[in-house]
Order: C-alpha cells, then sequence, then structure tokens
C-alpha cells in the first residue's frame, strides 16, 4: 500500500495538478490538506473518476483535509478530540483495510509573539493543539492497529530540515515549544517514515512561492508520515516526490509518500 501525503493548497486551484499526479503516481491512498473548500463544493467527480474513493472533512475558504482512496474508507472521526469547540476543520481519521490513516493540517501558529513579547493567541492554540493529538495518538497506540498519520504537522523538527535557521528560529515551524510537542508525540513510539531511509540533511517537503525559493532550494521539511510500530514493522520504502512543485500553477508543498506491506 503506497501511502502518501500533500497539502495541496486549494483543491481547486490545484484540481489539474492533482488529477494529472494521482494518475502518474497512482497512490493507494492519498492525505490532502489545505482544500479550502465546504464537503459539498470538493471535486468528488473528477478524483472518483481517477479511480479514488473520499472522505472529506471541509471548511470554507480554510483548512480541510481529505482521504482519497483505491480502497473502501471506512471513516471513524472528522475531528480531532478534545475540544468540542474547536471548529477548524483539521484532522480526518479512516480505516482502509487493516490500516488506519490520518490526514492532518497542523495550526501553523504564525505570528507566535504579541507585540509584547508574550505567546499570540494563534501559536497558543497550535500548542494546545499539539497537545490533544499527543493524548489522541497514546489512545490510538493502546489499540495496537497499524496506523499512519500524514499531513502538514508546520513543524521542521530540527535545523537540518530548514534553510535557514537563524531566520526562521522565532517561526511557529521552529519554536522550541512546538519541536518539544512534536518530539512528544514521535517519543510515544512513532516512525517517521521518510527519515527511516532518507538521513541526509536539507531535503525538504515546501517551498514560499517568494523570492525565488524554489528555484534557489530554499525550503522547510514540515509534511511528515508518523506510523505506530506495527505500521513501521510493515515499511518498505519512503521518499519525496518533488515532481509537482516544479509544475505550472503548482502547491507550495510537494507530497511525501511511504510504501507498507500488505
Amino acid at each position: 500500500m503506497k501511502i502518501a501525503t500533500w497539502n495541496v493548497n486549494s483543491i481547486k486551484a490545484r484540481l489539474p495538478r492533482v488529477v494529472e499526479w494521482l494518475g502518474e503516481f497512482q497512490p493507494d491512498v492519498a492525505l490532502l490538506q489545505e482544500l479550502k473548500c465546504i464537503d459539498e463544493a470538493f471535486p468528488r467527480m473528477e478524483i472518483e473518476d481517477c479511480g479514488y474513493n473520499v472522505a472529506t472533512s471541509g471548511q470554507k475558504t480554510y483548512n480541510g483535509v481529505a482521504i482519497l482512496s483505491k480502497h473502501p474508507i471506512d471513516v471513524e472521526l472528522t475531528e480531532l478530540p478534545g475540544d468540542p469547540s474547536d471548529e477548524q476543520a483539521r484532522y480526518i481519521e479512516a480505516l482502509i483495510g487493516d490500516v488506519r490513516v490520518a490526514s492532518i493540517y497542523l495550526p501553523n501558529g504564525n505570528p507566535t509573539r504579541n507585540e509584547d513579547g508574550t505567546d499570540h493567541d494563534k501559536f497558543i492554540y497550535k500548542l494546545g493543539w499539539m497537545d490533544r493529538l499527543y493524548d489522541h495518538v497514546k489512545s490510538l497506540l493502546a489499540t495496537e492497529d497499524a496506523f499512519v498519520l500524514g499531513g502538514d504537522y508546520n513543524i521542521a523538527r530540527n535545523d537540518d530540515d530548514v534553510y535557514d535557521p537563524a531566520r526562521l528560529a522565532d517561526d511557529a515551524i521552529c519554536r522550541p515549544e512546538g519541536r518539544s510537542c512534536f518530539r512528544a508525540i514521535s517519543n510515544l513510539g512513532l516512525t517517521d517514515a521518510y527519515r527511516t531511509f532518507n538521513t541526509e540533511p536539507h531535503r525538504y517537503s515546501y517551498w514560499d512561492y517568494q523570492a525565488g525559493a524554489w528555484q534557489k532550494d530554499n525550503g522547510v521539511l514540515i509534511d511528515h508520515l508518523l506510523m505506530s510500530p506495527q505500521a513501521a514493522d510493515r515499511l518498505i520504502a519512503s521518499d519525496i516526490d518533488k515532481t509537482p512543485r516544479g509544475k505550472e500553477k503548482a502547491s507550495d508543498h510537494t507530497p511525501v509518500w511511504c510504501e507498507i506491506s500488505g
């Protein structure tokens, strides 16, 4: 089973690229983020014509996550547990065969500080969301299911995942508090699929549209596939597919993928 995660940065704007990629790359499961549309506006017909079932948790203009699969999708959650008042569409979880998957769009968290230097509400929300994810991962691990939590985590794990650590030191993707939360989640017993096979520094999944970042390879690695021990035991490959980022009208992210044995 080939599982990929991709922040598409608007499914409507990126639909030709998504359809093209699905046809060429042929993932069994695609975890999409930042749909920027409500469920009813998702281009379901076009995706289904590519041979995929679709499950979405959408939101007008912002956020939104989806699971595409060549196999039946049994949706279990359309929001991250722990805060019923949270209306942001950032999490969807489903069973596909004997593998549980989730598409995650973790809050960005910028700006991180108010003018007086105190933490901004957006950064506080990000850390709170990560605390909820930690609790949920603990509950998932207790099931002993094989699971893959893929998405735009908006966290660069360390300075090797950032093109200019000094410049981004106070960015929400690099603040030590967020990195500590991410490390705590990983240390529950999860495996980073990409880093299992790729240990070289400065391999990226996101490049800003500004200042020729793509052309200069000024990127960050913030898209991750975290796996339970039961899924990691079946992991046979993982990499970053940079092809879509070089296309016209591309997303600023590119897919990260893994393959697990049946």
